[in-house]
């Protein structure tokens, strides 16, 4: 009996999860990022599994996949391209550059300087770069996994609010558990561990997936639910600066991936309310008197969710 594409992406996510242990919670959330189209943002500490999981993704959706180390001296043609001159014959002739891939990891995207990180704006928003007047369509699908070493963090610069707003989730992948980590320590050898990722879905599979997250039913309640989460984060006291218009599109197409992979056809409230922690919290800014008070964008978006009135469950469907 021929798989279904939900049971084919189920699978992808059982292969992953074989790899990096103890984080499902996690790599279901970069899943439906990419159910979703989006791109996500990792905030971490160095050798937590990044590349290894980036790799296994690629390996499991047979996505082309480059892996770019960001460094100070990384110019944005490294990114994009450049055209060079043959004298053989006798014209420029583009050199593409690491974005023309299906799967990009920008490892450590904020020890670089903010044109090369601002190179990547373009192509993460409209799937195409322009150089030497030329715009030329990267692969499709395209997906960027950026990590970013913890703010303040040595040889670190701020990433531009414009392209901060391009993911569509952040979160942090952290320690293993202690179960986890065991199991990492016994298991070591010399083979690395994503080479036996088996590939089990397909690019084009997962454009058809994405066609069908589209179709997810969202009713009008709930689109007044999610607007009222976001637009509570706009006048809250303690956010500086609050989620923007963007953040609302990211969201409900998460939420509806989030329902597609939960096995639904339509979004329930909880879909929603999961997805805001992810969508929202790299968009906001707190103000100075949060920070001081050791307040967390987690905690005030926890409490801007538990706020929020719910509509009732007979009213989703």
């Amino acid at each position: 009996m021929e798989k279904t594409l939900h049971e084919t992406v189920l699978q992808v996510l059982d292969q992953v999860n074989r790899v990096i242990l103890g984080k499902e919670k996690e790599i279901r959330e970069i899943m439906t990022a990419f159910l979703a189209g989006g791109h996500v943002l990792l905030e971490d500490i160095p050798g937590v599994g990044k590349t290894t999981m980036a790799v296994a993704f690629s390996r499991a959706m047979q996505l082309d996949y480059k892996r770019v180390q960001f460094t100070p001296d990384v110019l944005p043609s490294d990114l994009t391209g450049f055209s060079i001159y043959r004298r053989e014959e006798e014209k420029f002739v583009y050199q593409k550059g690491s974005i023309f891939c299906n799967l990009l990891l920008a490892d450590e995207i904020n020890r670089t300087s903010p044109k090369t990180q601002s190179a990547l704006l373009e192509v993460m928003e409209e799937r195409n770069v322009t150089v030497d007047g030329v715009t030329r369509q990267v692969p499709s699908p395209f997906l960027v996994i950026a990590t970013q070493n913890p703010e303040g963090a040595r040889g670190t610069q701020y990433l531009p609010e414009a392209q901060v707003d391009r993911f569509m989730v952040s979160l942090t992948l952290g320690y293993p558990d202690y179960e986890s980590e065991l199991t990492m320590a016994r298991e070591f050898g010399p083979e690395q561990k994503y080479k036996s990722v088996q590939p089990v879905l397909t690019g084009d599979d997962l454009l058809a997936a994405q066609e069908e997250i589209y179709q997810v039913y969202m009713k009008d309640v709930i689109y007044e639910y999610l607007l009222r989460l976001t637009r509570a984060t706009r006048n809250h006291p303690q956010i500086e600066r609050g989620a923007s218009p963007r953040a609302t599109i990211a969201l409900v197409k998460t939420a509806k991936a989030s329902a597609w992979l939960n096995g639904r056809d339509y979004v329930v409230p909880s879909d929603v309310s999961e997805q805001f922690l992810y969508v929202v919290p790299h968009r906001v800014s707190l103000t100075d008197g949060a920070r001081l008070e050791g307040r967390t964008k987690k905690q005030v978006l926890a409490e801007i969710v538990g706020k929020t009135e719910v509509p009732p469950m007979e009213e989703s469907r």
